[in-house]
């Protein structure tokens, strides 16, 4: 039993795990919206975006979170206009802002002296340096994306399965992709600088979609996706404290391992309740 607690006596370790299950709680209510919709580019696209901003108030001695919120927000907007224009994709002005904001925000840690470790920390965070303050700030992000969620569940939920009903029952469609995009950034905002940019897609992605096969319904997929992205955070934690390996990257390899898992254990149990004498068809 030592070896499962030793880790989680140490303070910090104890700050990364709470900060690790509220990340967890806040990509769940997210995420799910991400995996029902298809929108894993966009989220890796916005994650990716917020360097000119954190840049930026790095290399002016501000606030990186003021940055990301900043560059969130032009992202936002910018894949909202984009979106209105007819002849072209969504895939393709989502890709745009993509190379310009990375490129933009290279272009200004470049400037920086300390241009590698300021890249490193943005891309991989550091998980182990949550301080008391970042646990409250997570915890009012936690209480946003609760009431983003419940207030705008039932615009989300036409608009992921038919957006033209959602326009009929009078939804506004638009402003609910408007909203979910804001709950989108809030929680990369709110996680980027504890696993990283790179690494903040495995919480916000694996869990819910390891969550899929085996929840009835968005609010049991939101529910499970947060025990299991809580779950990769206590095992992440524990494995990196014996392994000495990075703790943010064996926290999201371990959500995706769990995916993984999870669809594999679907399947056996998709094949072992199949009737017998039945064949699986080409599309199975």
């Amino acid at each position: 039993m030592e070896w499962l607690t030793v880790p989680f006596e140490a303070t910090f370790v104890q700050r990364a795990l709470w900060g690790g299950i509220l990340v967890s709680a806040i990509c769940a209510l997210a995420g799910t919206w991400v995996v029902l919709r298809g929108m894993a580019f966009l989220g890796d696209a916005m994650s990716h975006g917020l360097l000119p901003g954190v840049a930026l108030a790095a290399l002016l001695g501000g606030n990186p979170m003021v940055g990301a919120l900043l560059s969130a927000a032009v992202m936002t907007a910018g894949v909202t206009a984009l979106g209105r224009t007819p002849r072209l994709s969504q895939d393709t002005g989502i890709g745009l802002l993509f190379v310009g904001m990375l490129s933009l925000g290279v272009i200004v840690v470049s400037r920086s002296q300390s241009f590698a470790v300021d890249l490193t920390g943005f891309l991989f965070g550091d998980v182990l340096a949550v301080r008391e303050q970042d646990l409250a700030l997570l915890g009012v992000a936690l209480v946003l994306a609760l009431a983003v969620s419940v207030l705008g569940h039932r615009a989300f939920l036409a608009l992921a399965f038919d957006p033209r009903k959602a326009r009929t029952l009078g939804l506004r469609p638009r402003l609910a992709h408007a909203a979910l995009l804001g709950l989108l950034a809030l929680a990369i905002v709110a996680s980027f600088h504890i696993v990283g940019t790179l690494l903040v897609l495995g919480l916000l992605i694996a869990p819910p979609a390891a969550a899929l096969p085996w929840a009835r319904g968005v609010r049991g997929v939101m529910v499970l996706a947060a025990l299991l992205g809580a779950t990769a955070t206590f095992f992440g934690l524990l494995l990196s404290w014996h392994l000495s390996t990075a703790a943010g990257a064996t926290v999201s390899a371990l959500a995706v391992s769990l995916f993984f898992l999870s669809h594999l254990a679907s399947g056996i149990r998709h094949r072992r309740t199949r009737p017998a004498g039945i064949r699986p068809s080409a599309t199975d």
